[in-house]
């Protein structure tokens, strides 16, 4: 297992898998534009046999991060390797210096909130009607990193 840095090369593959697993896919243009312009973006794969079977975006912003995207190709789901990614992405923050971590993520989905809320993640807002597709409402989920370090 090997989690690297996205590149441009991995685009093909990424965009293919968000449309697979979000009815709100980011574009291709998207990936672009965090890889190549977005100074706080950081984007990552995670490898198995030199096969892209996941991906997570973040952004270091000063004293915030937020994970922007998250996937796992579906063969690979429930194996913990969204797991993987997010510890990964919750150490990069704090070794950065980030105090909290955010996210959003649609209300029914049940499963990726299981998993936040076993990472720490706490519910603090509702964003109402968030998602472009469905007009379905987000929990904005927050995690304290003081002492993760």
């Amino acid at each position: 297992m090997l989690i690297r840095a996205m590149d441009l090369d991995d685009l093909d593959q990424i965009v293919e898998l968000e449309q697979l697993l979000f009815t709100s896919a980011w574009s291709r243009s998207d990936f672009m534009y965090e890889i190549l312009e977005n100074q706080f973006s950081f984007n990552y794969v995670l490898e198995i046999d030199n096969e892209i079977v996941g991906y997570v975006g973040v952004w270091l912003m000063y004293e915030q991060s937020q994970i922007t995207t998250i996937g796992i190709v579906p063969k690979y789901q429930h194996q913990g390797l969204g797991r993987i990614l997010m510890q990964e992405m919750i150490a990069l923050a704090s070794q950065q210096g980030c105090e909290t971590m955010s996210l959003e993520v649609r209300i029914s989905n049940q499963k990726a909130i299981s998993l936040y809320e076993s990472l720490g993640f706490e519910t603090k807002a509702i964003r109402k009607g968030y998602y472009q597709d469905n007009h379905e409402d987000a929990y904005l989920m927050v995690k304290g990193l003081e002492g993760q370090k």
